[in-house]
């Protein structure tokens, strides 16, 4: 069929259905309109990054299926855990928990929504950054987990396959911890050593960012959100715990700077709240018999029903995104089956951060001032713990210090 046939017919058809020329302007301006906004949106996403945004993190498993997987990778890792002939007891293990993690999967929806909240912070990251630093744009990110597809490696070679011109390693920890961070750190260090940089590639971090204003302002906006559920009058009485992953003693005495970097978050969300509630710091997430951080957030619910008190707001204050330590552990784990044995009378979890507007403000405002300092990598970022024994950190670090710049 001619475009003129197919003209005639369409006039034929809207004149059936009564449409007035006018209306049919309307409708093909409307269609041209579409379609110019189309071929726009189509040249800009085949345009070649100019900067990419690595949005570095731990990952999870998006359904039951890659759970098996995602827990070899995590107890076989010794940047992550350190176990003796870990070649055969992190795989013993790995496949021994695997039926239980599953079934926690399943109860949340059978699988982690960390990649749905990455895709979208990253998406309307990007989109800020293209109109406030034209100059370095187009941004595009790229998700690089740990444990859970899309994997490190497979993000490093799209960013090399994009030809991207500067690649800024984005952490999603905001606080920095030798067994998240460093973990993933080293791993790209190590893919890097055996690939190479990608030639004429400029390579910069953003290794942590625990008191920047905007993160302290989403968590306490978060809180606010929650103290509205309480009744007006015992308000002042909710007790705020701020819940944060553990680590093992021997992490921390070795000098692991996290345990500090989150105490550092909390008291600037407590000073945007003006100090309004009674609060604390409470630790997660323990696993094996070694002795780890604490006190942990349970036998804190625990201690605080018995000194009386009966209402309380937990805050995932290490976390940018909701995904099985919080869906799972506090809001099922905590918040349904604790708060109903102790007869705890009201508890809420503040959400986290995820696509909270002043969130992704946050996000934009860290970048675009990190690609307006011409500091490739912090001092901080170079310091190793006091104690470290981790020789794959000393080397990475020296490889870091050599090919980082602006």
């Amino acid at each position: 069929m001619n475009v003129q046939k197919f003209q005639q017919l369409t006039v034929s058809i809207l004149n059936k259905q009564n449409i007035k020329p006018l209306t049919l302007k309307n409708i093909i301006r409307n269609a041209s309109t579409a379609v110019k906004q189309k071929l726009e949106e189509e040249v800009k996403n085949n345009k070649k990054p100019k900067t990419g945004i690595l949005m570095m993190n731990m990952g999870g498993p998006t359904n039951t299926d890659q759970v098996g997987e995602y827990l070899l990778r995590i107890m076989t890792d010794r940047d992550m855990i350190q176990l003796p002939i870990q070649s055969k007891l992190g795989p013993w293990i790995a496949q021994r928990r695997t039926p239980d993690v599953k079934k926690k999967y399943e109860e949340i929806g059978g699988g982690s929504p960390i990649l749905k909240w990455t895709n979208l912070q990253g998406e309307l990251m990007c989109k800020q950054l293209d109109k406030i630093s034209p100059q370095t744009a187009p941004h595009k990110y790229y998700v690089a987990f740990r444990y859970a597809d899309p994997l490190t490696d497979v993000a490093l070679q799209k960013i090399a396959e994009d030809g991207v011109k500067h690649t800024v390693i984005f952490s999603q920890y905001p606080q920095y911890s030798c067994a998240t961070s460093g973990s993933s750190f080293n791993a790209i260090y190590n893919y890097y050593k055996t690939k190479g940089l990608p030639e004429n590639m400029k390579l910069s971090i953003i290794d942590r960012w625990p008191t920047h204003p905007l993160l302290a302002k989403t968590f306490a906006e978060r809180i606010k959100e929650e103290l509205k559920h309480f009744p007006e009058q015992i308000r002042s009485q909710v007790t705020i715990l701020f819940s944060a992953h553990s680590i093992p003693l021997k992490a921390l005495n070795r000098g692991d700077p996290y345990p500090s970097e989150v105490a550092a978050t909390v008291h600037l969300v407590m000073q945007e709240l003006k100090y309004c509630n009674p609060y604390h710091l409470v630790w997660q997430s323990k696993v094996g018999p070694l002795p780890w951080l604490g006190p942990f957030t349970d036998d804190a619910l625990k201690g605080y029903v018995k000194q009386g008190k009966k209402y309380f707001i937990l805050v995932p204050i290490a976390f940018v995104n909701e995904h099985i330590e919080t869906l799972h552990e506090m809001d099922i784990e905590y918040c349904e089956d604790l708060a109903k044995e102790l007869g705890i009378e009201k508890i809420r979890r503040a959400a986290a951060p995820n696509d909270h507007p002043i969130f992704i403000d946050a996000l934009t405002d860290i970048v675009s001032n990190h690609l307006r300092s011409n500091e490739p990598i912090t001092p901080k970022f170079m310091t190793r713990c006091p104690h470290c024994v981790n020789k794959n950190c000393e080397l990475s670090k020296q490889w870091y210090s050599q090919h980082c710049k602006f």
